[in-house]
């Protein structure tokens, strides 16, 4: 059967040997979520709240490089409503906080690129947290053109095990 919550599909699989069970990581890879098209391991989730969840990032510009996106699939700031819109910021908010510390930045950048004209890429409304340090950037505004670059995609087991040391800061809302 298939059952979805919260914009997340989970798939039992019908085995007819009731004595087999599937291996923990087997089990794990049947949560499947969305992000925009693209499907998004669970492993690589490290913050839920209600209505936006924290994820890794697949080609990160910065070491701590994360991204807020809201469960329902919507590709504009627009199409949220205001439950979201005050969800997914004060996720942001919260996320962006332990970020900070965690990497010992100074601030972030925040940044939410609405749209294909302004450089969105995966039609599915999310934002970008990413930690900064005095000196990162020869010209802060050079992160923009950094992150239009090509970069090397990390693998699922790197990502997860990002996410497993980025769950611990939110122990309590997971």
């Amino acid at each position: 059967y298939q059952r979805r919550v919260r914009g997340i599909i989970a798939i039992k699989i019908n085995n007819s040997n009731s004595n087999s069970n599937l291996k923990k990581k087997e089990k794990m890879s049947l949560e499947t979520i969305r992000f925009g098209t693209n499907i998004i391991h669970h492993s690589q989730i490290f913050f839920r709240s209600s209505y936006s969840f924290g994820i890794v990032n697949l080609k990160p510009v910065l070491p701590g490089h994360i991204l807020v996106v809201p469960w329902r699939v919507v590709p504009r700031v627009a199409d949220l409503r205001p439950e979201e819109i005050n969800d997914l910021f004060l996720s942001v908010q919260k996320i962006g906080a332990q970020i900070e510390k965690k990497y010992l930045a100074t601030a972030l950048t925040i940044a939410c690129q609405d749209g294909k004209a302004a450089g969105q890429t995966v039609e599915h409304v999310h934002v970008h947290i990413l930690p900064r340090k005095e000196g990162d950037f020869t010209r802060n505004d050079d992160i923009y053109a950094e992150i239009e670059k090509p970069r090397v995609a990390r693998t699922i087991e790197e990502m997860s095990n990002e996410a497993e040391q980025l769950k611990l800061l939110f122990q309590e809302n997971n």
